[in-house]
């Protein structure tokens, strides 16, 4: 008997774009939004080319075939784990600090 449990994955079930923003409806009852910048294709893609999306894997990603943009759910939900985002949006990492020490000359 396994003792892991069930491993569910956030579904897509409807997807718009404005000219700044990707909106993407879950499932679940979330709503997902994030600067349409962060993907090019996208950002350069007339509105008709936006708004003619496909499911991929029943919810699990987007696809847009006439700009050959595929973006998965997962990767609007953490996208630090997926995707080199623009400066001001990556977390702020810990600068390491060190401290040199003089030594004395040993006798």
């Amino acid at each position: 008997m396994s003792t892991l449990p069930k491993r569910s994955e956030a579904l897509a079930i409807e997807v718009s774009c404005t000219a700044d923003t990707l909106t993407v409806l879950l499932a679940d009852g979330r709503t997902v939004s994030v600067p349409i910048a962060w993907f090019p294709r996208l950002l350069g893609a007339t509105p008709t080319q936006r708004a003619d999306w496909e499911f991929i894997g029943g919810g699990i990603g987007i696809h847009w075939e006439s700009i050959d943009e595929d973006i998965s759910v997962a990767s609007l939900l953490q996208p630090e784990n997926f995707m080199r985002l623009p400066d001001p949006l990556q977390p702020a990492r810990k600068k390491r600090s060190v401290t040199l020490r003089r030594q004395s000359p040993r006798p």
